[in-house]
């Protein structure tokens, strides 16, 4: 195929292009040319602002379009408007679009409206209603040739966020490792690079389009941590300590303790249903690998994770309980 790649090669968009050249693909890259521009000399490359310069666009079309850096309806919309004659647009969304994460979503669930909110820059409250606007519009420039992926926390190899990959450093790390229990409580992730193999598929099937949930059926937070430390190498001690009490002690649910969700309201996030992507072909690497991707080729941020201070306050304050 001629593949056009909407974004940079920084994360889920290197895990792409990656799949592209290993599928065979004829790659082109659509972006500001400052992510990396140093990877994939051989690929085509034009350089333009989504926001503001389409004119490499102009007048040309691929068998597949696939647009990771989609996240204002407008902007969108341009792009997808260009592309008009290209044979099928996949638009990479996110699980936030829905409305309601008391529940299981499945495709056919509500998605998030932006009510007062603008249109034209994102927030943490406007990101998962854009997202779904966006959705609409490729739905109705592209129409049965949409395809639209709907991921949930990404991990692996590259990961600027520090989320996941907070657990293969700190395991990495060894000592007493605090874990949010029960250890037997489910959460999803996805590995970056099953996620743009199995879309690089879809892509080749030209049947294909609709909605898709993407990311793994769930696994026990113990098989997180024990695949994290089979990666790191590590006899880390880990202490499982309770939602009431990380919640006394006022831990940040996601990014404090990265990927806990304590709050029944938001416990959707990550029980999504992803029936209709396995059938479709979805599949999924052992859980370790992804840990070892993420140790290897990602780093840990200020942004997300627990402070060694703060970690060992903590442990502290949970042993010293009356």
């Amino acid at each position: 195929m001629k593949l056009l790649l909407l974004g940079g090669p920084r994360f889920l968009g290197r895990a792409v292009a990656d799949a592209a050249l290993e599928h065979g693909h004829e790659l082109t890259f659509f972006n500001r040319g400052k992510t990396n521009p140093e990877l994939y000399p051989d690929a085509e490359r034009i350089v333009g602002d989504r926001g503001s310069d389409l004119a490499g666009l102009r007048g040309r079309s691929w068998d597949a379009v696939i647009d990771t850096s989609g996240y204002l309806p407008g902007v969108v919309r341009a792009s997808a408007e260009v592309l008009a004659d290209s044979g099928l647009y996949c638009f990479v969304s996110s699980i936030s679009v829905y409305a309601d994460f008391s529940r299981t979503n499945d495709e056919d669930g509500k998605v998030a409206e932006l009510g007062e909110l603008g249109d034209d820059e994102v927030t943490e409250a406007s990101y998962g209603p854009l997202k779904a606007l966006c959705e609409d519009t490729v739905r109705q420039v592209f129409g049965t040739r949409s395809l639209v992926v709907r991921p949930g926390l990404i991990a692996g190899p590259h990961d600027p966020t520090g989320r996941f990959t907070y657990w293969p450093h700190r395991m990495a790390r060894g000592g007493e490792v605090l874990a949010p229990a029960p250890p037997d409580r489910l959460t999803q992730l996805i590995d970056v690079r099953d996620l743009a193999a199995w879309m690089m598929t879809l892509c080749e099937q030209v049947e294909t389009s609709g909605t898709f949930n993407a990311t793994h059926p769930g696994f026990a937070w113990s098989e997180l941590v024990e695949a994290c430390k089979a990666a790191s190498g590590t006899d880390a001690d880990v202490t499982w300590v309770p939602d009431a009490f990380l919640l006394e002690h006022e831990v940040g649910e996601w990014m404090e303790l990265p990927v806990w969700i304590a709050d029944p309201a938001m416990a959707g996030v990550v029980e999504a249903n992803v029936q209709r992507a396995v059938e479709a072909g979805l599949t999924f690497r052992p859980l370790e690998e992804t840990a070892r991707g993420a140790l290897e080729h990602a780093e840990t941020t200020d942004a997300a994770g627990l402070t060694p201070e703060r970690e060992a306050e903590l442990l502290a304050a949970w042993h010293g309980r009356e």
